[in-house]
């Protein structure tokens, strides 16, 4: 039993996902944070607050994602939920943006129903509060794919394969290995008013491709990693997207618009994950963000936001 009065909380950062041909792989973490505090109360009931980003939008009943995934981590966990639950949440992530809002909070949701558990003495990580893999492994099984959830969990840059698993009933394993960022590469993220979700782009990519499309992909996303951790001159070859960023032109086109005007002035643009923010990868600094924030005008945020070197972590 989860003990009353125990309390975490944490931060957890953004991500960009894809970067070009990494689709559903590759991902990257981004300074932007959201947090939480979850306590376990001694009377029954849930009780959730939220600000911040989207904090209007956000159910504050059992529907909100982070309450859900933290059921979800229990389940998993063969714990049983508390009768009381408070949720306080701040969130710097933008929502339907392609950063990983959704990722975000259920890596938040799980790592928060882990270390309740720790906390209470019904788990026992190696080390620390939360065990990364395991949280990785379910929060991406929630989320379909690896790699905004990855990030958000690690931090920098990673690259995931998951694997089915035998069998109905069982989640997907998922196995994610650190990519090291090379130490000149930045981030600059262009940020629209305007929102899409990742359903919605997902449902017009084609079922399928030519075999000499896939070969070209997987061409494109070897370059993709080594552009990021050995040789950044690499990267408008390796962040040259063949599979979903023109399927879904007409999904965003303000930002396939922008993409191209910033690629044909030389920036390693892409669209984030599934859009339609825009992520340009550089090494020239603010030099290169004054450039990107002129290309892009008025209508766009435009974000530094760096690639922290850690994930979801507990804060005191």
């Amino acid at each position: 039993m989860l003990t009353t009065g125990s309390s975490v909380t944490l931060r957890v950062p953004a991500s960009s996902a894809n970067l070009g041909p990494g689709f559903d792989c590759v991902g990257l973490a981004l300074g932007l944070w959201d947090e939480a505090t979850a306590t376990v109360e001694g009377e029954p009931g849930l009780h959730v607050e939220a600000t911040g980003e989207g904090a209007e939008a956000v159910p504050r009943d059992e529907q909100h994602l982070v309450v859900r995934s933290m059921h979800a981590m229990w389940r998993r966990l063969g714990v049983q939920p508390p009768a009381g639950l408070s949720l306080r949440t701040r969130n710097g992530v933008p929502h339907g943006r392609g950063l990983g809002s959704s990722a975000t909070a259920i890596v938040t949701g799980t790592a928060l129903a882990y270390g309740l558990a720790a906390r209470s003495g019904l788990v026992a990580p190696a080390q620390g509060l939360l065990d990364l893999d395991v949280v990785n492994e379910l929060a991406s099984a929630l989320e379909g794919h690896p790699d905004n959830a990855s990030a958000s969990v690690f931090g920098g840059a990673t690259l995931s394969v998951t694997e089915p698993v035998d069998g109905a009933g069982g989640s997907p394993a998922t196995t994610t290995v650190p990519l090291a960022l090379h130490p000149d590469l930045g981030a600059v993220v262009l940020v629209p008013e305007a929102t899409l979700s990742t359903t919605t782009a997902r449902a017009v990519l084609p079922p399928s491709v030519a075999l000499e499309t896939a070969a070209a992909s997987t061409a494109r996303g070897a370059m993709l990693v080594h552009a990021l951790t050995t040789d950044p001159s690499a990267l408008m070859a390796g962040t040259t997207d063949l599979l979903h960023q023109e399927a879904r032109r007409a999904s965003y086109a303000p930002s396939m618009a922008l993409l191209d005007t910033l690629r044909a002035a030389g920036h390693a643009a892409t669209i984030s994950g599934a859009g339609p923010s825009v992520l340009v990868l550089t090494t020239a600094g603010e030099q290169a963000r004054a450039e990107i924030a002129d290309l892009a005008g008025d209508r766009w945020r435009v974000l530094a936001p760096g690639v922290p070197t850690c994930g979801v972590h507990e804060v005191q």
